[in-house]
């Protein structure tokens, strides 16, 4: 096939040739003396003296977009506290780079789940509270309203959706909620891990799962944002409740910046702002809690992996 060519303007051409004067001047402004390009400089602050920048990384509860929605207030709230530090939000794809990141230790504060926050206190970084009430905590199962599907034994041979393999109360106890009412988490269903607790619900909602592992505020806040979705799901069982998720802070943050967010979290139940910040969360209240706190999610892994699967290889 032949494809026909057309003559460019001369005034095309003149465009064109200052066009790549111009880039060609910018690549020799950023290269140093002897055609070495300029190294790029990083800081945890900014120049001038400012205050120090400390990130927190959320899991990845919803996507990036809610996730900010839900919990920039509470950023605000912390750096309105701390005239000392800036504290700025970190999003993550998926609870793989989320995991990856607090696993090189990059962020300086973490809102990890459970087990995740086993894995951060491996690393070096120190429970400082716990996010919510622990009652909150625990695995909900969405199905659609039309579906049929009464107990357990129904899902035999269908799909389930959850957000990731090490999602403690949206997978990891719905899969044992399943084991101990007598399926088979490999061989019995589908397990199809999507990414994210709104993508879980979606998945049923369209169909494709015939029922979505996600816990009550992933739930609570669909359930607002998507009225009319919603409606046509509904919960079919829940499991016992855990521990809530917690927040961890890197060992080598100034105690004074460590000791100033433990005492906003922990206060903001009390303060005007509170009501607020603590709803775009969906989170009760803010409660003291260290590393020990988290002993009971080690035995409950243990017996997981034992009679279920491998937390890390589904």
């Amino acid at each position: 096939m032949k494809v026909a060519c057309h003559a460019v303007p001369s005034c095309w051409k003149n465009s064109f040739k200052a066009a790549v004067g111009w880039l060609v001047g910018l690549c020799l402004l950023a290269c140093e003396p002897g055609g070495k390009p300029a190294a790029l400089q990083y800081s945890n602050a900014p120049k001038g003296g400012s205050e120090p920048v400390y990130r927190l990384a959320i899991h990845p509860l919803h996507n990036p977009k809610k996730l900010s929605a839900a919990y920039q207030p509470l950023v605000d709230y912390l750096n309105a506290q701390l005239p000392e530090a800036r504290i700025e939000l970190e999003a993550s794809r998926d609870y793989q780079a989320y995991e990856a990141k607090f696993r090189a230790r990059e962020p300086a504060f973490l809102l990890p789940n459970p087990w995740q926050t086993l894995q951060a206190i491996k690393v070096g970084y120190q429970v400082i509270a716990m996010a919510g009430d622990a009652d909150d905590f625990k695995g909900i199962f969405i199905v659609r309203k039309d579906s049929g599907i009464l107990q357990p034994a129904d899902l035999k041979g269908k799909t389930v959706s959850y957000p990731s393999p090490t999602a403690l109360a949206a997978a990891i106890m719905p899969q044992y909620y399943l084991h101990s009412r007598g399926i088979n988490i490999r061989q019995d269903i589908h397990n199809v891990y999507v990414g994210s607790q709104e993508s879980s619900i979606m998945n049923v909602y369209l169909g494709q799962a015939a029922a979505g592992a996600t816990w009550p505020p992933p739930w609570r806040l669909f359930q607002r944002d998507y009225p009319v979705e919603a409606a046509q799901l509904k919960v079919v069982w829940q499991t016992p409740s855990l521990i809530n998720n917690s927040v961890m802070v890197r060992d080598d943050v100034p105690v004074a910046v460590r000791d100033g967010v433990t005492r906003a979290l922990l206060e903001l139940s009390q303060v005007p702002a509170g009501k607020t910040v603590l709803g775009a969360m969906e989170t009760a209240r803010f409660h003291a809690a260290n590393n020990a706190s988290y002993d009971v999610v080690v035995n409950y892994i243990r017996r997981f992996e034992r009679e279920v699967r491998p937390v890390e290889n589904p």
